[in-house]
């Protein structure tokens, strides 16, 4: 390797690397602990809450549910987490889950198992699987199976585009159209080429054709249902790019994207907006989800 190539991978690894951005990780981390747990606790006291729902074998397989604390919607809102597809877990991850109960939506909050413990293409099988799942179970639970949304942020953004990408027909038979009706994807990754070289395929180690099969730009036009894509102002050229390609994409697809860099906000808490009624993120989302048929 040439000094000019080390040179091209230390920038590559800054570019990938969203904590780049700003001073401490921890502190944004903390805040998803805080508001996940004060979620949790609060749903468990009004009874609002269906925790460790198993929607395969692995103990990783899993998904929290939240009830409507509000006059019910009908209407699920499926949360994928980020992480680079190797950290955190739904513990740390259901803090948009009040304000949604509150506008009288359930709540899915879902784990997978992480790398390396799974490969790429493992940890996409998982989260249709859980969609499968929450979309057979949903008598059970009180919501409409024909109004599923997904929300994710970085690598959960990655799986929400592909679980909008997905042919259903696998994994619920005669199943036609798409299952996901609406998408909000903030800071996420859509090309996982770049990454190959970089510190985040030391745990996936996925190889070029992996990587091209598990990524959103190179997926067939998914079904029109309307989009969010978003990232915070304070986040890497490469990032930027990556959603913009995305969008661009979508677009030329014939697809509605509604696409905004959302001032003052960094990777880690542009998601929060979720969790605040009053955020343009938190508005477009639940406007998506009233508007759709």
């Amino acid at each position: 390797m040439t000094s000019t190539d080390i040179t091209d991978l230390v920038q590559l690894n800054r570019e990938y690397s969203p904590s780049s951005c700003i001073d401490d990780i921890n502190v944004f981390i903390q805040q998803y602990i805080d508001l996940s747990r004060a979620a949790k606790d609060r749903a468990r006291e009004h009874k609002k809450l269906h925790s460790d729902l198993h929607y395969g074998e692995l103990s990783t397989q899993s998904l929290d549910l939240y009830l409507p604390t509000a006059a019910s919607q009908g209407k699920l809102v499926v949360y994928i987490h980020g992480g680079y597809w190797q950290e955190l877990s739904k513990e740390e991850s259901s803090f948009c889950a009040t304000n949604f109960q509150e506008h009288g939506y359930h709540v899915a909050v879902l784990d997978y198992t992480l790398a390396p413990d799974a490969s790429m293409s493992d940890i996409v099988e998982e989260n249709r699987r859980a969609m499968a799942w929450l979309y057979k179970n949903a008598s059970q639970f009180g919501y409409d199976p024909e109004h599923i949304y997904v929300c994710g942020s970085s690598a959960g953004a990655h799986l929400a585009m592909m679980m909008l990408q997905t042919s259903w027909q696998q994994y619920i038979p005669g199943y036609q159209g798409s299952l996901v009706k609406g998408l909000c994807a903030v800071s996420g990754i859509y090309d996982l080429q770049p990454l190959l070289p970089t510190y985040v395929n030391d745990a996936l180690k996925m190889d070029i054709i992996e990587a091209k099969a598990n990524s959103p730009i190179f997926q067939p036009a998914p079904m029109p249902v309307p989009i969010i894509l978003a990232l915070g102002e304070i986040e890497t050229d490469e990032f930027k790019r990556q959603s913009q390609v995305m969008v661009e994409k979508l677009r030329d697809q014939g697809l509605d994207v509604l696409f905004k860099i959302i001032d003052e906000r960094n990777h880690f808490d542009v998601i929060l907006d979720l969790a605040d009624n009053s955020t343009w993120l938190f508005q477009e989302t639940i406007a998506l989800m009233t508007s759709a048929k």
